[in-house]
């Protein structure tokens, strides 16, 4: 009997159709279902080995062009992942014992999911850095230490080393396992061995088998000019490692900006309070005002009251962003002169003879 015809499909049917048709064509013909009937049993048998060929993208392939099913590829033959064997009545399938075909795929899936989480992407990883003031301003890099979970040296990371001769323990040596779901008996492929039945290798004795061991590594972080307090930086790859030759994570690190007793920044903008004399606010004066880039000269006009603000462009931060920069405010103070003889005091007592109205009038 043509394969298709037993699934009921025609040669076009796509690889969900035949897993849809083998399933309902299965509870159908079950022996359990048909006690007794030898003719449901066969069809059953055929039906199962129609799936097994026409569910293999090679199998099939070698069935179209007219190959026989049971022939192998000129390549090494290849375990099956996983085929009937017949039945096994001595077995109790009732209560709780009992599976279906949901239990069978289920098999399936958990075992590809756990080999996706043991070989895993690694852990991304968090980090707090102090940098100084002038560092957040001009740029620089800070290194620092992470413990992580590196990859092992001893293994490069597999987990395992070679060891030639050494049988598979899962299978002992024989490349399947056998399983049995109520009266069903299975054979599939054993996973661990890829079906080889041959080991060839041995845990390795650092690591466990994990191919990953915590270690302390020195970390260089690149900090951008301008960065502000609070800002995380992303560096790819410095996470905990993967299991197994799996990527490793990222490391995630927040920069913290010390103080700086001058400055004060709001934005990209920078602020300073400068003192002023009384005698450089009443003439006018030019004075050095720090800066990032270094001392800049700003000009006081005559007049000049304590609180007033003189911006100086391009003088601030420059912005990671934008690239533009910005400026200096600064805010002037002025400061009276001690008192600490005779002469300074006749000065200020002239001023307030010669000024005697009451100077908060003024600001009306």
């Amino acid at each position: 009997m043509d394969l298709y015809v037993a699934l009921g499909l025609g040669r076009g049917a796509s690889l969900g159709d035949i897993r849809r048709a083998y399933r309902r064509l299965a509870r159908r013909y079950h022996p359990e279902v048909n006690p007794g009937n030898e003719e449901a049993e066969a069809l059953f048998r055929r039906i199962v080995e129609a799936y097994e060929t026409l569910s293999h993208p090679d199998k099939r392939r070698a069935y179209d062009s007219g190959a026989s099913p049971e022939a192998p590829p000129p390549q090494a033959a290849e375990a099956p992942a996983f085929a009937f064997e017949g039945f096994d009545f001595t077995a109790r399938a009732q209560g709780a014992q009992a599976s279906t075909f949901g239990d069978l795929f289920a098999d399936v899936v958990r075992a590809a999911a756990a080999a996706v989480t043991d070989q895993g992407r690694g852990a991304d990883l968090h980090a707090d850095i102090r940098v100084p003031f002038a560092m957040s301003i001009e740029g620089g890099t800070v290194r620092f230490t992470v413990t992580r979970r590196g990859r092992c040296g001893g293994c490069q990371g597999e987990g395992r080393l070679p060891a030639p001769g050494v049988p598979c323990s899962a299978c002992s040596g024989t490349g399947s396992v056998r399983t049995a779901r109520g009266h069903m008996v299975f054979r599939k492929a054993c996973t661990r061995c890829d079906g080889t039945g041959a080991a060839n290798f041995a845990p390795c004795p650092a690591c466990a088998g994990a191919g990953v061991a915590m270690r302390s590594d020195q970390v260089a972080v690149a900090v951008p000019a301008g960065i502000p307090d609070g800002e995380r930086l992303r560096i790819l790859g410095e996470g905990n490692a993967g299991g197994r030759g799996a990527p490793p994570g990222d490391l995630y690190v927040t920069v913290r900006v010390d103080a700086d007793p001058r400055f004060r920044r709001e934005g990209d903008d920078l602020h300073i309070d400068v003192p002023l004399a009384i005698h450089e606010a009443a003439f006018g004066a030019r004075i050095d005002v720090p800066s990032p880039g270094g001392p800049c000269r700003l000009r006081v006009p005559p007049g000049t009251q304590s609180g007033q603000q003189f911006r100086v462009r391009e003088r601030g931060v420059p912005s990671p962003r934008t690239g533009r920069t910005g400026d200096l405010v600064a805010t002037v103070r002025l400061v009276l002169p001690p008192l600490n003889d005779e002469q300074t005091r006749t000065l200020i007592r002239s001023l307030a003879v010669a000024y005697p109205d009451d100077v908060r009038a003024w600001q009306g």
